[in-house]
């Protein structure tokens, strides 16, 4: 009896961490110069879950990543219009300082990207600049278990003074993934981690996502449908700019509400 009140409890309580939202955007619009690339966009980002945002080329749904740590200040004509929140807190409020922001919002670019450094440098750079340790101990401890989260360690652990760059692409990523979950982020971006890498780095990127839900909110561009079926527990269809449903993933491919995004997922578009 005891042991099953404790599975309801257990259940109870992972509800109530699938039902809590970190982020969320509350009418978000988005225009480069003339054009708008963003329409009045409505998304509650689950915490640790797997959010995929997917839709053919065009439709907004790196430029709505982008909006989620403000990478978009860096282009001088965007204008981001809205309300985004983390935790609750206005992320565009003038107070906010922003390279603190995207140390709790670390992002994942679609080419690997390591920094001309070592591998034990590339992940030990963050937490030194932010800093996130004290001594070269706690600087060590860091980099390897960021690594090992990474699911890097025990391929690299003899090469840790070697650049970063003569990894393969596969491991380029992970790096760059280690990199990121080093500050101690609470959400992680992710722009298409996977088309630069062949299915085997695939696979190890999407088990890595997986296990890395666990402790971290996870928001993931994807042109791949079966990625998105096989990562993520919520899915946001974009179309023209303009979020078209979410839904749990799930329903999003066996049962979409809207006839565009049956239409994608389909394959009668893209």
């Amino acid at each position: 009896m005891d042991a099953m009140n404790t599975k309801r409890q257990e259940d109870a309580v992972n509800k109530m961490v699938q039902n809590e939202i970190k982020m969320s955007g509350k009418d978000v619009c988005v225009s480069y110069g003339e054009k708008q690339a963003l329409f009045d966009v409505n998304l509650d980002i689950p915490a640790k879950q797997v959010t995929a945002l997917i839709g053919p080329s065009g439709c907004g749904k790196s430029t709505f990543l982008r909006c989620l740590n403000r990478m978009n200040d860096t282009i001088d004509i965007c204008k981001v219009s809205g309300d985004i929140r983390l935790d609750d807190q206005d992320i565009y409020d003038h107070d906010i300082d922003v390279v603190e922001l995207r140390a709790r919002v670390g992002m994942v670019f679609q080419k690997p990207n390591p920094f001309p450094k070592s591998i034990f440098e590339n992940v030990g750079y963050g937490p030194k600049i932010h800093g996130l340790v004290r001594s070269k101990s706690d600087l060590e401890e860091v980099v390897v278990k960021s690594l090992q989260r990474a699911g890097l360690f025990e391929e690299i652990k003899d090469r840790l003074h070697e650049p970063g760059t003569g990894l393969s692409g596969g491991q380029q990523q992970r790096l760059c993934i280690a990199r990121a979950i080093a500050v101690s982020p609470e959400v992680i971006l992710m722009d298409e981690p996977c088309s630069a890498l062949d299915p085997i780095a695939t696979a190890k990127v999407e088990e890595l996502i997986d296990e890395l839900r666990e402790n971290y909110t996870i928001v993931i561009v994807t042109h791949s449908m079966q990625q998105a079926a096989r990562v993520s527990q919520q899915t946001a269809m974009f179309h023209l700019g303009k979020l078209v449903e979410v839904d749990e993933t799930d329903t999003i491919f066996t049962n979409p509400s809207n006839q565009k995004t049956q239409d994608y997922i389909t394959g009668r578009y893209g």
